[in-house]
Parts: C-alpha cells; sequence; structure tokens
C-alpha cells in the first residue's frame, strides 16, 4: 500500500525544489530521494550519510561492485524499485550490463570474480536468514577478501535491508527504464548525498 506522505508530506521549500528538479532533469523525483526529505532529522540526513559512506566512501570494492550488491541484496528482498535502481547504476558503472544481469540470475555461473561471488553469497545469506557465521565468514575471507572488505560490503547490505524495506512499506512507484537509467547517472556522478 502506498502511503500518500510521499506525495504531500513536505513543506513549501521542498515542494519546490522537486519542482525545479523535475524542470532540470526532465525525470521524475524517485520516491529513493523523496523519502529523505520527509523528516530529515529522524531518517533522511542519517541515511544518506550512512548510505554514501557505504556506497562511495573508500573501499577496495568499485563503485560497480558495490551497486551490483545493493542491486544483489535487493534481488534477495524481491524489492522491485531498489533491484532497479541498482541494476541500472551497477550496469552504468561497470559499462556491462549483461554481467550484472548473469549475476543477478544465477550467481554460481556470472563472469564475476571468485572474491565478489563468495561476498555476494554471504550477503544473500545474511538477507535471507538474518544471520552467518564463523565458516561463512572464513569462506570469504579464503577467496582474498580482506577484513575491511567484509565490513565495506556488511556496510552495503545494512543500507540495502534498511531501504528495501522502507521502499516496499511506503509503495515506492516503479519508473521507466530511462528514468532508472537517468537516476543512475546522477547517483554515479553524485552518490547519495
Amino acid at each position: 500500500m502506498r502511503l500518500d506522505i510521499l506525495n504531500n508530506g513536505y513543506g513549501a521549500g521542498t515542494k519546490l525544489l522537486f519542482g525545479l528538479i523535475r524542470l532540470f532533469s526532465r525525470h521524475p523525483v524517485p520516491d529513493a530521494a523523496k523519502l529523505v526529505f520527509y523528516r530529515p532529522d529522524f531518517y533522511g540526513t542519517r541515511a544518506k550519510e550512512f548510505t554514501h559512506e557505504a556506497m562511495r566512501g573508500p573501499s577496495a570494492w568499485s563503485v560497480g561492485d558495490r551497486e551490483l550488491m545493493a542491486a544483489y541484496v535487493s534481488t534477495v528482498n524481491e524489492s522491485a524499485f531498489c533491484v532497479s535502481a541498482h541494476t541500472a547504476t551497477a550496469s552504468q558503472a561497470y559499462q556491462d550490463g549483461p554481467q550484472v544481469t548473469a549475476a543477478l540470475a544465477d550467481l554460481d555461473s556470472a563472469p564475476v570474480a571468485e572474491p565478489l561471488r563468495a561476498t555476494l553469497r554471504m550477503l544473500g545469506k545474511l538477507t535471507r536468514e538474518g544471520k552467518v557465521g564463523a565458516e561463512d565468514m572464513r569462506d570469504v575471507l579464503a577467496t582474498g577478501v580482506s577484513p575491511e572488505q567484509v565490513q565495506d560490503a556488511l556496510a552495503v547490505c545494512a543500507a540495502f535491508n534498511t531501504t528495501n524495506r522502507l521502499a516496499d512499506a511506503f509503495g515506492f512507484e516503479m519508473l521507466s527504464p530511462e528514468d532508472f537509467e537517468a537516476g543512475a547517472n546522477y547517483l554515479l556522478k553524485r552518490g547519495y548525498r
């Protein structure tokens, strides 16, 4: 059920900002952006900072890798909006849409490096089951993933498990493929701030 708050829960300044974004970008403001402007002191400001750090902060994982992690977690959660948004962003970051599609469709046969495959597998288990064990971590570390990379991947997982649930609870509206591509372009240029 879509909550009307994403359409009407803003002051005049925010409504003006959304109008300017639509005017200059020629694309609708996605519900993910609308959500961070609703009660920014409670959720939006902190969520933007945490997500930006997880997705664009210093990491041995590339931006494409982290966007694929976001798309993978979203796929496990069956969060349609987030799957589409981060599939588009990962595809642009890698400049290889078929690789992203393959990883989301069948991780075991996808053309991705083993460290990333093992990490995605671990994130999928954590997302599905809500926990991972020492053996899961040993499997990831055995592929050459560093402890810092595990921490970075877990931050992506936390950010998108939260975002997926909010997207579904608020009933984020799906965008056109062109709008998702424009959003991906924005995220790659500006990040999550």
